[in-house]
């Protein structure tokens, strides 16, 4: 298990009058990692920004982030980070959903992005009575550090759905 990134949202109750959905907050990070590898060890703190509209079956937006650490081991890099997250994606009338998304960051730190983009399909299903999603996509990482992740990769989705 890696670290935990929580974000929290303010938002109001309604759109906007031209149908914007938004909400600010703060972003935690929280050194939950099970591995050195997978974890940062630090304890980080920062804004949060998110703001989508839906029109008919599609949804284009984009959430964004700003990490910095505020404490952890002193033996691991701080953490300065900005995270983009623009989206679009298209939903069918059969529960279908196909996105294409970038989840960008800067390391401030050491003034270099990681930009992989993603296409990914979804389908909302049930479990007797629980809703779930699935789906897998495809990523290309358009850019990395040297020592980054770099060509194709998959990720595959599986999401408990709880709708009011």
């Amino acid at each position: 298990m890696g670290d935990i990134l929580q974000s929290f949202f303010f938002s109001p109750v309604a759109p906007t009058e031209s149908g914007w959905i938004w909400g600010v907050g703060p972003a935690f990070l929280l050194p939950t990692a099970t591995d050195d590898l997978l974890g940062a060890e630090q304890w980080g703190l920062g804004p949060s920004a998110v703001a989508l509209r839906q029109n008919g079956p599609w949804t284009i937006g984009g959430l964004v982030n700003h990490i910095t650490s505020i404490a952890g081991d002193s033996d691991r890099a701080d953490i300065d980070a900005t995270f983009v997250q623009p989206f679009v994606s298209y939903t069918t009338p059969t529960a279908w959903t196909f996105t294409l998304q970038t989840e960008a960051t800067y390391d401030w730190e050491g003034d270099e992005w990681s930009v992989p983009i993603s296409a990914v399909a979804t389908k909302v299903s049930s479990f007797g009575s629980q809703l779930f999603s699935a789906g897998v996509g495809v990523r290309y990482w358009a850019d990395s550090p040297a020592s980054g992740a770099e060509g194709l990769g998959v990720r595959l989705i599986f999401t408990l759905l709880f709708p009011k």
